[in-house]
């Protein structure tokens, strides 16, 4: 029994081995469309997955990672393609490289992979991230470059979403960098700048009526304003 059980594996994987990479390759092609139809992220991911087996593909791999980064599985995009900085990285490579980055709190790694793709394709969009990466590092002066080029160049169609209220929403991108460079005002001088920051809050509300985080970061620094005051007025020993 133990011989039959034995030959009927061995047989079974001389049948597949038998099978031609032109038919495997076929057959998961066939799949991953189908997948592709029907929507099944997983799906998708297990056909690529199989066709880069059987014919490895840088294409194939940017491919993946970029499904994983889209789904939000961000350590496994970078599984897939790797964290170093490579000079003939397709663009899709880049922006895996760099969005999962971000989002995985590794905002100085993140900043090169931005970079390159500012290099590559200079616009608005990709200066606000720049520009909120650096600010969060506290490289004042790189994040008012970007800020200053974000001012100078957002459409009007632009828009950024926020996500700190229950249902997100969206302002206008040159609001947004109005945002930041009232955060980098402040950060220059977190005492001193208090009102300037305030004033530039206030013209950005202006802007954009429905900008609830702007009320908040006021909120936030005029409690602050109130607490110097008060340590001011301590009697001194």
């Amino acid at each position: 029994m133990k011989r039959l059980v034995v030959l009927i594996v061995l047989v079974s994987s001389f049948q597949l081995s038998a099978q031609s990479n032109p038919e495997l390759l076929k057959h998961f092609e066939a799949y991953y469309q189908q997948m592709k139809k029907q929507g099944d992220v997983q799906g998708i991911i297990n056909g690529i997955t199989h066709l880069n087996v059987l014919s490895p593909s840088q294409a194939r791999l940017d491919t993946l990672a970029y499904i994983y980064m889209s789904n939000e599985e961000y350590s496994q995009a970078l599984n897939t393609i790797g964290i170093d900085k490579v000079a003939n990285d397709s663009d899709i490579a880049i922006q895996v490289k760099a969005v999962s980055l971000k989002a995985l709190g590794q905002p100085k790694m993140a900043i090169g992979f931005f970079d390159e793709m500012f290099k590559r394709n200079p616009n608005a969009l990709i200066a606000y991230e720049l520009a909120e990466l650096n600010l969060q590092i506290k490289n004042l002066d790189e994040a008012q470059k970007h800020i200053d080029y974000g001012l100078a160049n957002a459409k009007d169609d632009m828009t950024k979403t926020y996500y700190e209220t229950q249902n997100p929403y969206k302002v206008p991108l040159k609001s947004a960098f109005m945002y930041l460079n009232a955060l980098v005002t402040y950060n220059r001088d977190t005492k001193a700048n208090i009102d300037a920051a305030v004033d530039i809050l206030d013209a950005t509300l202006k802007t954009a009526p429905n900008f609830n985080l702007i009320q908040l970061t006021k909120n936030e620094l005029l409690r602050q304003k109130q607490a110097l005051q008060a340590e001011a007025a301590q009697p001194k020993n």
